[in-house]
């Protein structure tokens, strides 16, 4: 199941919109009928479909080689965040024609994924407010091209407490020779990603990511669990590597959340995940403007990395 929950939560904040917008009962965005335009999907902000389209407009060129022929989960919220939202994994009926639909060995109904820009705004009419996709490609369907380290802390924590795991599992994975990237979730943790070839078995990777986690608690149980207990957590961060097994999935880079404040799940170079990184800081609103003024993306090497899956550490 994608990370965080359906409904609302998060910490408030987010841009504030003044002035009066003319009702439209339609616009095309990439040759993408919206209908609707207007519709309010984060209350709040008064952040509208519209608006929604045109930031993945201005990310498409960052989000689509996170995302793009890979299947996807979707959390759809057709009256907006705040409201009831639903998973949607399967095709269904009524697919838009600017999505692909790929039958995956061992699943009866086809999955879902993204092609393009305009596959990005055909998500938007759908009102899909958050984009988890699998750590596979459709060209790969059975084999994982990712491995990832989900940190969530318990809510007596700081964010620098997370700062500090994601470092640790950084600094253990260079250990043993792997290069890994990290990201905000849009919520109060951090995913270690590390992209490897697609050639080992998914249980081969889970056990990896198991390995590594189960080393991290042993050396610090006061620290760090793997349990997903929250009875347990007290006072701990949770390392899940749970999300490595087949279906299972991340929030996927520069993806928004349904949550208050209308957060962006965002990718970081190592450098700025220090004492006093402010995950809120990255929404809808924010992230456009940043990502103009920045020199390069954070994540743009991941696709060129190959690196091979080493053998499972044993705690």
């Amino acid at each position: 199941m994608p990370d965080g929950a359906v409904a609302a939560g998060g910490a408030a904040g987010g841009a504030c919109r003044t002035g009066e917008r003319t009702m439209s009962e339609e616009r095309f965005v990439e040759g993408v009928r919206l209908s609707n335009p207007d519709k309010i999907l984060y209350p709040e902000q008064g952040i509208t479909k519209s608006d929604l389209a045109d930031y993945y407009v201005a990310v498409a060129e960052r989000i689509l080689p996170q995302v793009a022929y890979r299947p996807i989960t979707m959390v759809r919220c057709p009256t907006g965040q705040g409201k009831k939202c639903f998973y949607q994994r399967h095709a269904g009926s009524g697919v838009p024609e600017q999505l692909g639909e790929i039958v995956i060995p061992g699943f009866d109904e086809p999955y879902l994924y993204i092609k393009d820009v305009p596959g990005l705004i055909a998500l938007v009419q759908m009102g899909v407010l958050e984009m988890h996709p699998w750590a596979v490609t459709v060209e790969h369907p059975d084999r994982a091209d990712r491995i990832i380290f989900d940190l969530d802390p318990d809510e007596g924590l700081g964010f620098d407490s997370v700062i500090a795991a994601a470092k640790e599992v950084r600094e253990r994975l260079t250990a043993i020779g792997l290069q890994s990237f990290v990201k905000t979730t849009g919520g109060k943790g951090l995913h270690v990603v590390v992209p490897i070839e697609p050639t080992a078995e998914w249980r081969d990777v889970k056990s990896f990511a198991k390995g590594l986690s189960a080393e991290m608690a042993a050396d610090s149980p006061g620290k760090y669990l793997t349990k997903i207990s929250k009875a347990e957590r007290a006072g701990r961060l949770f390392i899940d590597y749970l999300r490595n097994d087949p279906t299972s999935t991340a929030v996927a880079a520069y993806s928004t959340r349904s949550r208050e404040g209308a957060p962006v799940a965002m990718p970081l170079t190592w450098a700025q995940v220090k004492n006093g990184l402010d995950p809120c800081a990255y929404t809808i609103a924010t992230v456009p403007g940043l990502i103009a003024r920045q020199s390069s993306d954070p994540w743009a090497d991941m696709p060129s990395v190959r690196q091979l899956l080493p053998p499972a550490p044993r705690a």
